[in-house]
């Protein structure tokens, strides 16, 4: 399954706080996120860019972690310090490209396909140079991404549904541009409502020079949160990078 859609700009998630996690908040793949990453972390502390509503960085810091976070959405925000826990995450309200939170962590993540939100190349380079300045000796840098192939090749998705909620997801792409629109239609209480997300992907070439410019190198790769094996018929990946 590929991984939950993130929230992409500061208007969407404006939209949607109250809704993320009972849309996206899977508990198989929330569950495989947080043991994954948990994994990787090590005792050090540890940096989410789009901390959203916590539904990764809550479990994490239940399980002992230093979680600090960057997050561009005050709603999403208010989400997050609402629910049990959620004040005790330092969070740095800002643009998750720019990394700005202070110290050095020994693993910088992002989950959820939120690297995508990001609109440009330029913009995506900047948000690993900036990432791995943040990271300690040995240190990690782990993301979530589509393969672009199976983007193409996704028909309507029902993201979630219940006795009366129904969320689909249809995706249309931009090849020339490498960006692509999610088209959500949401009905729920009699009532139907839609929402369109532009995104920008990279293929995981394109990923690693990226990290190869920031002075990172590939670690593991692996076909899901669950550190499946990469094959060819993965449809998203996880990779993880490494500053030497």
């Amino acid at each position: 399954m590929p991984p939950d859609p993130a929230w992409p700009s500061p208007g969407y998630a404006a939209d949607i706080p109250d809704d993320y996690d009972r849309w996206f908040g899977k508990a198989g793949i929330t569950g495989a996120t947080v043991d994954a990453l948990a994994a990787l972390a090590g005792r050090e502390p540890v940096l989410e860019l789009g901390v959203g509503t916590g539904r990764v960085a809550l479990p994490l810091r239940a399980r002992g972690l230093a979680v600090h976070g960057v997050e561009g959405s005050e709603a999403m925000l208010r989400r997050l310090r609402a629910k049990p826990g959620g004040n005790d995450i330092p969070v740095t309200v800002g643009d998750f490209a720019e990394v700005p939170a202070d110290g050095s962590f020994s693993l910088v993540y992002l989950a959820g396909g939120t690297f995508a939100e990001l609109p440009d190349q330029a913009t995506q380079v900047r948000c690993f140079r900036n990432a791995a300045a943040r990271l300690a000796p040995g240190g990690l840098f782990a993301l979530d991404a589509h393969v672009p192939e199976s983007l193409a090749a996704a028909g309507t998705e029902i993201v979630t549904e219940g006795e009366d909620l129904l969320v689909l997801c249809h995706r249309r792409l931009d090849t020339a541009a490498q960006r692509y629109h999610s088209y959500y239609v949401i009905h729920e209480g009699g009532r139907t409502r839609q929402l369109r997300v532009a995104f920008r992907y990279a293929g995981h070439g394109e990923l690693d020079l990226m990290a190869a410019q920031a002075g990172l190198r590939l670690k593991e790769r692996w076909g899901s949160w669950t550190r499946a094996p990469f094959t060819g018929d993965s449809t998203y990946h996880v990779s993880v990078y490494e500053r030497p």
